[in-house]
């Protein structure tokens, strides 16, 4: 190994790692072996480090999981309710107690609702944070909220939808969600547009739709009004087994993608001039990221209704424990965001079911984000 290569890999793992300056130094002293056995030591508690966090996270999400399905009027407990999601699964076509129909029937979609869009939201909001590099960003930055909302309200006030039947209102979200992503994409093949074009072109669309929305609102009876403003805060009160397969779809495929480019998001982290000298199209990595972005956020709002701070508070979270390295970042703030909804559902349980739970991520997500912002002393982006 050259002196020169020898010495760019020192920087590049002392980056990662963020080694102080006197290991640095040790590194670039010893050389040979004993600086190759130091280095992968080095790197490999990194990673153990990493590993062990994400452990606890899953840890923690399936505490909150089995809270969240034994709170409720008919009364379970933590134990009980591992104990009949298993004797199901063992046996399928066994006759149902009542305790297993409260678990299954009732509880269960409501929970698997909140785990998958908490996963999909923060790995969308992780995504989203480090291709724009900026840490305001979230799944919604781009107008997909207010594009959603006004498909929503469109459906439920004036009843104009695009496809008939109970699923009209689902579908219009998701539809005019995707507006935002498709005018950037539009806008793409006429100019290369750069994180900030991205960022001013959705809050441009944010205040359009919202404009048109507040219009209807103003027009709606009462009742059509209280049911969009419900829609708009956020609701898991209509989550049901038929969902499931449509959220999982969309935030399965999408996290794929996700951890796929989190190569490259990782490199554009240190600027698009550095990206291109590597031969990355960045472009087309942006758009094939905001694409994948917008389907996640759309496919989940549009049955769960616009839940707000998960996308931020959940990737600023783990970014703080588990560094930016996008590969072990983007699973991280998956499985904290998951933990944030599964907390917030389990208050929504304790207060009362009709208390939107995106009432209750953004009074959770405020403070708590706040004070880890304010706490921390190093510089994460």
């Amino acid at each position: 190994m050259t002196k020169i290569k020898y010495r760019n890999m020192i920087n590049n793992i002392a980056l990662k790692l963020r080694l102080s300056g006197n290991t640095i130094s040790k590194l670039r002293s010893t050389g040979g072996q004993s600086a190759s056995a130091m280095i992968i030591g080095q790197y490999r508690a990194y990673k153990y480090s990493k590993m062990l966090m994400l452990l606890a996270v899953l840890i923690f999400c399936l505490i909150f999981f089995a809270v969240d399905i034994a709170l409720g009027p008919y009364d379970l407990d933590f134990i009980k309710v591992y104990q009949l999601i298993f004797s199901r699964l063992f046996d399928w076509d066994q006759d149902m107690t009542t305790p297993m129909l409260v678990v299954w029937n009732l509880r269960m979609p409501r929970v698997l609702e909140a785990l998958i869009a908490g996963i999909g939201l923060a790995m969308a909001g992780a995504a989203m944070q480090s291709m724009m590099k900026n840490p305001l960003a979230d799944p919604y930055t781009t107008g997909i909220s207010s594009g959603a909302a006004l498909g929503a309200t469109l459906a439920i006030v004036m009843g104009i939808t695009l496809i008939p039947g109970g699923l009209g209102t689902v579908f219009n979200a998701f539809v005019f969600a995707l507006l935002p992503a498709g005018f950037i994409i539009l806008l793409s093949t006429v100019r290369k547009p750069s994180p900030a074009m991205i960022i001013l072109s959705g809050i441009s669309l944010m205040y359009i739709f919202n404009a048109v929305q507040s219009y209807i609102m103003l027009i709606a009876n009462p009742d059509a009004a209280a049911a969009v403003y419900t829609w708009t805060v956020g609701s898991l009160n209509t989550a049901k087994w038929a969902n499931i397969p449509y959220l999982l779809e969309f935030s399965l495929i999408g996290g794929i993608v996700l951890m796929y480019m989190a190569r490259v998001l990782n490199t554009m982290n240190s600027g698009d001039a550095y990206a291109k000298s590597i031969g990355i199209n960045v472009e087309r990595a942006r758009i094939i990221v905001l694409v994948t972005i917008s389907l996640i956020a759309a496919g989940i709002v549009s049955f769960t209704g616009v839940i707000g701070f998960i996308g931020l508070v959940g990737p600023h979270i783990a970014r703080m424990f588990v560094g930016s390295d996008n590969k072990i970042l983007i699973p991280a703030a998956g499985l904290m965001g998951a933990a944030v909804m599964l907390l917030a559902d389990s208050l929504v349980q304790i207060v009362g079911t009709n208390v939107p739970i995106g009432v209750v991520t953004s009074l959770l997500g405020g403070p708590v984000f706040m004070f880890l912002i304010l706490r921390q002393k190093k510089e994460v982006w």
